[in-house]
């Protein structure tokens, strides 16, 4: 089966590079077909055993992860990756009908997840918003563009370089988690419904069953808050969503 590209490249610029890892060769061979099409350079895996060497000469600007691998399952992979540091964007492909492992998936640190079966015209299009977010400057006119280091306690989190640093430390965030952080802290004080913090970090509309905003929310308040049960910065705004209260009094 044959796909029109939708768009190309320009021919100075590199490739963005995907790795798929499922075992299902036909999915494999359909995702490889398409997004070579559409202008990606794509390697693929059947399961993890070589994603440690794929890395160390193949690293990828994305990774698509099948959630039900033999050996160590897409969760495993996934915990593995970001217990190592690395923030590689990550979709997740899943099959089962129950949410739970998809929330499970978010919490580990996937980036975004696709349900089997899928539209490839759909993947195509998280695959664009993950890397949107992770390449895209704020656009002109947006909220606090021209503050690009806020700091927070003990805490600077320089936009710019999409980074988090807890004094010398430096502490690694998902594309996801910089997405809904920065979201937060450029519109300090203003409460921001979930359904304004996913469109705002994941160029997505919410639904009732999406939980996803409050995972990452969860995620981000076990880095930063020193009580999860009672934060300082990331509050909840009963009923509707999430605030960021910076240190500073707001002027008189």
């Amino acid at each position: 089966m044959r796909f029109r590209p939708l768009y190309s490249f320009p021919m100075h610029a590199h490739p963005t590079r995907i790795l798929v890892i499922d075992d299902d060769l036909r999915i494999r061979a359909l995702l490889e077909e398409y997004l070579r099409g559409e202008g990606y350079e794509v390697r693929s895996l059947q399961h993890g055993g070589f994603l440690d060497a794929e890395l160390a000469h193949h690293k990828p600007d994305l990774i698509i992860l099948d959630l039900m691998l033999p050996g160590e399952d897409g969760l495993l992979i996934c915990r593995k990756l970001r217990g190592q540091g690395i923030t590689i964007p990550v979709i997740m492909l899943t099959a089962k009908g129950e949410p739970i492992e998809r929330i499970v998936g978010l919490e580990i640190g996937a980036d975004d997840y696709v349900p089997k079966p899928f539209n490839p015209r759909e993947l195509q299009a998280r695959i664009k918003a993950v890397l949107r977010r992770r390449t895209e400057p704020p656009p002109p006119g947006a909220p606090a563009t021209d503050n690009l280091r806020v700091e927070f306690g003990s805490f600077v989190f320089d936009r710019a370089k999409r980074c988090l640093h807890r004094g010398e430390k430096r502490i690694a965030l998902t594309t996801s988690e910089f997405a809904v952080l920065d979201a937060l802290v450029t519109h300090p004080r203003r409460a921001l419904s979930r359904e304004q913090l996913l469109e705002l970090a994941r160029g997505r509309a919410y639904t009732a069953f999406d939980r996803s905003m409050d995972v990452q929310i969860s995620r981000l308040r076990h880095l930063i808050e020193e009580d999860t049960s009672s934060p300082r910065y990331l509050q909840t705004v009963r009923g509707y969503g999430y605030v960021f209260v910076p240190d500073e009094p707001e002027s008189a």
